[in-house]
């Protein structure tokens, strides 16, 4: 009877302890869809009600919980670049892969600003950010296979006109429109790819 108890005990801890990890990586996550780019661990504990103590009895550092984070959101961050309609002609494949991708940078904005502003600062953010942009590169010469046949400079200037940073660039450094936005990535990948 006793080892009955003890086991439901350790589950019930098991459980709080589960919640709790749940509970600030959702907190964290939160902080930063509301533009909070780099919340604190106290911001953090706060909104997950949890103590502070108790944050960093799951996480050692922000570091860790960053891992855990990226544990979190991977696929579904990955499954908003995947996906859609890949065939037809070169300006078919052009836009539907510009809307694709702005749609996508709309929805990770805040978690790619609050990357950039951290990578200095810890070598997990560095590792994700390296493979997310490989597999952004990927992602585009998916959708235009034509990028892997043009020499490096076009090639390099293919995905830097692709890229988060250029759009976070159109969209809120020289204020434009989503629409004005697409249009000039469109413009700048149909003069690279359709001559």
């Amino acid at each position: 009877m006793f080892e009955i108890e003890v086991e439901e005990a350790i589950d019930g801890r098991r459980l709080r302890s589960e919640r709790s990890v749940r509970a600030i990586i959702e907190a964290a996550l939160a902080l930063q869809a509301e533009g909070v780019l780099v919340p604190t661990a106290q911001q953090i504990s706060d909104r997950a009600g949890v103590g502070i103590r108790s944050f960093f009895r799951h996480f050692e550092d922000m570091e860790s919980l960053f891992a855990a984070v990226d544990v979190k959101i991977r696929d579904s961050y990955e499954a908003l670049f995947l996906g859609g309609e890949r065939d037809g002609s070169i300006e078919e494949r052009i836009e539907r892969a510009v809307i694709r991708r702005s749609e996508a940078f709309e929805s990770v904005n805040n978690v790619m600003q609050g990357t950039l502003v951290q990578l200095w600062r810890y070598e997990v953010l560095r590792k994700h950010y390296a493979r997310n942009q490989r597999g952004l590169r990927k992602d585009l010469e998916n959708w235009l296979p034509e990028v892997k046949q043009m020499d490096r400079g076009d090639r390099e200037s293919m995905h830097a006109i692709a890229s988060f940073e250029m759009w976070h660039r159109l969209r809120y450094h020289q204020g434009l429109t989503k629409q004005a936005s697409i249009n000039i990535v469109l413009k700048l990948l149909r003069l690279q790819l359709v001559r």
